[in-house]
């Protein structure tokens, strides 16, 4: 019996592969005319995981605004906030595969939350395709402006001298702010005490108070207030200096080479859209992202816009899981 299983198996296969062969020009077929001409069909929704007026927000928008002008067919956003992006993932990843239903995803969500959550209800790197980069900036290290640094060397220098006396705030367990701060303890072999807040709403106002001492934010929320001396920035986060805040040096440049943390967003669809979909839709992307004023609206958010091709941005998922697995696993951070 175990043989005749076997052997049904093995027909079942032939039989499996003779039919995806059949179906092979077909499928192609549909798949080039979807993304040829009958594409978008009906209202395509753009989801992401955070809230109205956010800087991703305000990048969904200006994205969306211009594929809908392109296609003729509208482009909602919805914003389904919470688990760190993961219901508005799930939803995209559990939606019909046509191209319809989209994601606008950041790196928390993707590479960061399968390494920190014990369980997921949906697996990013299977459910979901990758179609572009769509935009990234580095996170920026403030102090209050009272903290006596005015480098990283001596805020490393101060908290040396002053072991748990300082705090690190960050917008929750997990974010990109919390890893980034958790990175700075560790490399620098610091004591520093993690702050977290539910969000960033209460984050800003005890950071500028100086109820809390150091943050690495984003730079659309942090650099105005540099400017406006409510708060001092040391360093940013990124292997490279950011274009919008040339001035500031790396963490690297700071004696840190490890350190490189850079927060991207990109666009995904569900596993299985057709490729032609997640090509046009590549195509479309990056055209509008190249568009000068789009490029100048980015940047007046604090963003970089990048337009890279899902194979990119798949490298780029690749290169990063392991990366953020071991800090992740260092910090000792897991959420249920």
């Amino acid at each position: 019996m175990k043989n005749h299983g076997a052997s049904a198996s093995a027909v079942l296969i032939r039989i499996g592969a003779s039919v995806l062969l059949a179906l092979g020009p077909v499928l192609l077929t549909m798949g080039n005319a979807a993304g040829q001409g009958e594409y978008p069909t009906r209202t395509v929704r753009l989801l992401l995981g955070f809230a109205a007026g956010t800087a991703p927000d305000v990048a969904a928008r200006l994205l969306g605004d211009k594929l809908s002008q392109g296609w003729g067919k509208p482009v909602v956003i919805e914003n389904a906030i919470g688990a760190s992006g993961n219901i508005a993932g799930e939803r995209v990843a559990r939606a019909e595969p046509d191209g319809h239903t989209l994601l606008l995803a950041a790196n928390s969500g993707i590479v960061i939350n399968p390494n920190l959550y014990e369980k997921m209800s949906y697996d990013p790197i299977k459910d979901l395709a990758p179609i572009s980069l769509v935009y990234s900036y580095p996170n920026v290290l403030v102090v209050h402006k009272d903290v006596p640094a005015n480098s990283v060397q001596e805020l490393v220098a101060l908290a040396r001298a002053r072991p748990g006396a300082l705090t690190f705030a960050s917008a929750g367990a997990g974010t990109t702010v919390h890893l980034a701060g958790e990175m700075l303890r560790s490399m620098a072999r610091i004591d520093i005490q993690h702050v977290p807040y539910r969000g960033a709403v209460n984050l800003a106002p005890d950071l500028i108070a100086g109820r809390v001492n150091i943050f690495f934010g984003p730079t659309s929320a942090m650099l105005p207030l540099a400017r406006e001396g409510k708060v001092r920035a040391l360093a940013v986060s990124s292997s490279k200096r950011y274009v919008g805040a040339p001035h500031l040096p790396t963490m690297a440049e700071c004696g840190f080479p490890e350190f490189d943390i850079t927060v991207w967003w990109g666009l995904m669809a569900p596993a299985g859209t057709p490729s032609a979909v997640i090509q046009m839709l590549h195509r479309e992307t990056a055209r509008i992202l190249a568009l000068p004023e789009m490029r100048k609206r980015f940047d007046d958010i604090g963003i970089e816009p990048v337009g890279s091709s899902p194979a990119e941005f798949s490298a780029v998922i690749t290169a990063e899981l392991p990366k953020w697995a071991k800090v992740i696993r260092e910090a000792g951070v897991r959420l249920d």
